[in-house]
């Protein structure tokens, strides 16, 4: 990826598509990704990394599992950071909003530990480089 600037506002009015991350710089083995929220994620866990939430716009809410099942749900607003630890099983829903995460490049983000069906408005990718 070349070095250049790029504006988070312009880049996410390139695009409509929800949870369907647009790399948007590269920091050492880190995606810089950048995604529109709506609707519900799926179900997921990363076994192997943290997932690193900034909330741009709008209003987020991740949902958990922990170890025996039980459910728990964090509210975010604009602004505010959240990190999922590693090997947490988690639900991003939002009813509308725009989020910044930081990944290791090449993780996928309906994780390695998903199971079911994706819905249409779920893009699985391991993020969309800018043109």
């Amino acid at each position: 990826m070349e070095a250049r600037v790029v504006n988070l506002t312009e880049t996410l009015a390139s695009f409509a598509d929800t949870y369907s991350p647009r790399i948007v710089a590269r920091v050492n083995d880190y995606d810089v990704r950048i995604a529109h929220t709506r609707g519900d994620h799926v179900w997921h866990v990363h076994s192997d990394t943290d997932e690193f939430f900034l909330v741009l716009e709008g209003r987020v809410e991740i949902s958990l599992r922990d170890g025996q099942g039980a459910e728990s749900t964090v509210a975010l607003g604009r602004n505010d950071v959240f990190v999922v630890p590693r090997g947490t099983e988690h639900r991003p829903s939002s009813p509308g909003g725009a989020i910044l995460m930081f990944e290791p490049s090449g993780t996928i983000s309906t994780g390695d530990g998903f199971a079911g069906v994706i819905p249409d408005h779920v893009d699985q990718t391991i993020g969309h480089e800018l043109p």
